[in-house]
């Protein structure tokens, strides 16, 4: 998606994006990168909405697990709901303007920074960041499932790859495009067993013994 927009403008996304309610938004600017930008609400009820331009007519929506968005909250609370600076005083190639802010009526507050040395901005920062990673991996997929029947096994290998890296979030968001491609004959083969490995995984990751669990 193209960008067409100016940075003075960017207070309009978040007035455009809040459905009310406490709220984290994250927003990120670097020319010349695909896309250009990108901005992300996480609501505390978990509803997540993704969009690659201020004017995004298909903005991507999907809900986060309650562990997930309250660890995204806890951090907003440790960075004081971004009500201090987080910009490092060093001297750092441009890295992309990046924006927090946090909303809950009539409260709201902002920071933005190119770079920062706070270990808790940089870990909220990559929670977004694999965000990113995730909704441009389901737009590649859908765009593939759609207009691409050869393409597919490319998007779903990408898919794994980003599982196996534990960059992906929420992949319960992937399953109708999953059940798609394995219920569907006119994807190869292939395709269709790496879509249903896929599925079966995002259905029932594994479990994660508790210490002193047998």
């Amino acid at each position: 998606m193209k960008l067409a927009f100016s940075l003075v403008f960017c207070g309009a996304v978040w007035a455009a994006t809040s459905g009310g309610g406490p709220a984290v938004f994250y927003s990120k600017y670097f020319k010349g990168s695909v896309p250009e930008y990108v901005d992300i609400t996480v609501e505390k009820s978990g509803k997540v909405t993704y969009r690659e331009a201020v004017d995004d007519e298909r903005p991507i929506h999907f809900d986060l697990p309650p562990s997930q968005t309250a660890e995204i909250f806890e951090l907003t609370d440790k960075l004081g709901r971004f009500s201090k600076p987080l910009e490092s005083p060093l001297k750092v190639a441009r890295m992309g303007m990046k924006t927090f802010r946090y909303e809950d009526a009539p409260t709201k507050t902002e920071v933005k920074f190119n770079f920062t040395e706070d270990p808790d901005a940089r870990m909220l920062a990559d929670w977004f960041e694999r965000i990113v990673e995730t909704e441009q991996g389901y737009a590649n997929l859908e765009r593939a499932v759609k207009f691409d029947k050869l393409g597919v096994n490319q998007a779903l290998l990408q898919l794994q790859v980003t599982q196996e890296r534990k960059r992906l979030i929420a992949p319960e968001q992937f399953l109708p495009l999953l059940d798609r491609v394995t219920k569907n004959e006119n994807f190869m083969h292939m395709s269709r067993e790496r879509a249903a490995n896929l599925a079966e995984a995002f259905r029932n990751p594994p479990t994660i013994e508790k210490k002193g669990d047998q």
